[in-house]
Order: structure tokens, then C-alpha cells, then sequence
């Protein structure tokens, strides 16, 4: 069940949606959102280590279709690994405004869960051996913490090795 901070409310999103109704236990992260801080900004206001923070990147293949990569926020994605491990040409990331679209969320505020359109997701092997990740709750300064098996079990993503070091 989701804990709630007494402190602070944060209503529903289509992400803490889903985590409820498939039985996730999570807890709910508020923080100040801060344009263009990432995650160094949310790991620094969280009190967490920002290699457990993981963002939610929304990228297309040569043929504009959209994937989602789960990355560690101290690392930046390898577009060649990655399109190499996934069979593509190409990986980029998309605009914002067309990560917007597919995702439902804004970006910044961009979870894994509820998303509008159905994505295949890719996460970073390593991420897997973490004991909790926090991931972003479907809005701009609101993160969840919970275990990182989640994400294969909710989302079936696929474990690649794509990090390059920030």
C-alpha cells in the first residue's frame, strides 16, 4: 500500500493508478520540481543517491517508433548500443513535445506506468541490482520508490547495457 507523506498531498496519477491497482507497494517522493534540474536536483532535495534515480527517457527508432529507456540519472544513454542490442538502425531521443504525446505525461514529469500509448521498455541491466530505485510518479515533482523488479514484472521491459557515464 502507498504511504502517504503527512506532510504533503500528491493526487492520482494514471501511474500511482496502476501501482495501486496491481498491488505495488511504494512509497510517494514529493519534492520542488525545478526546470531543466533532473535528476541531480530531485536525488539532492530526496536525500538520494542519483544512480538509484532513475529517469524515464522517451526515444523512437529510424522509423519514428516510440520506446521508452529506463536509465540510471547519472548516466546518459549510448543511442548505438542501445539500437544495436534492439535490432534498430537508430535510437534518438524524441522532441518534447512528441514524448509528450506518446506518453501522456509531461516531460520531467514522465513515468513508465499509465503511460496513453503502449511502448516497448527498455531498462538498464544494472538497475536490476539495485535493492529500490525512485522513478518518476507521473508528475513533475513527484518521484515513487519501489523495487526495480517491478518494472519487468508491470512493464515487461527488456534489460540492455547502454549507460555511458555523465
Amino acid at each position: 500500500m502507498a504511504k502517504k507523506d503527512s506532510k504533503t498531498h500528491v493526487s492520482e496519477t494514471p501511474a500511482t493508478q496502476l501501482l495501486k491497482a496491481q498491488g505495488v507497494a511504494f512509497i510517494g517522493l514529493p519534492y520542488d520540481y525545478v526546470e531543466h534540474g533532473g535528476t541531480a536536483h530531485s536525488a539532492a532535495s530526496l536525500g538520494l543517491d542519483e544512480h538509484s534515480v532513475v529517469k524515464t527517457l522517451v526515444m523512437q527508432d529510424q522509423d519514428a517508433k516510440p520506446l521508452l529507456v529506463l536509465m540510471h540519472g547519472d548516466c546518459k544513454v549510448s543511442t548505438k548500443a542501445l539500437a544495436r542490442q534492439i535490432g534498430a538502425k537508430s535510437v534518438e531521443p524524441c522532441a518534447p513535445e512528441v514524448a509528450n504525446r506518446h506518453s501522456g505525461y509531461l516531460v520531467g514529469g514522465t513515468s513508465p506506468f499509465g503511460t496513453r500509448k503502449a511502448m516497448p521498455v527498455y531498462i538498464e541491466a544494472s538497475i536490476l541490482d539495485l535493492p529500490r530505485i525512485a522513478i518518476n510518479g507521473g508528475r513533475r515533482g513527484f518521484l515513487v520508490q519501489l523495487e526495480p523488479q517491478v518494472c519487468l514484472r508491470l512493464l515487461g521491459a527488456t534489460p540492455v547495457q547502454c549507460a555511458l557515464a555523465e
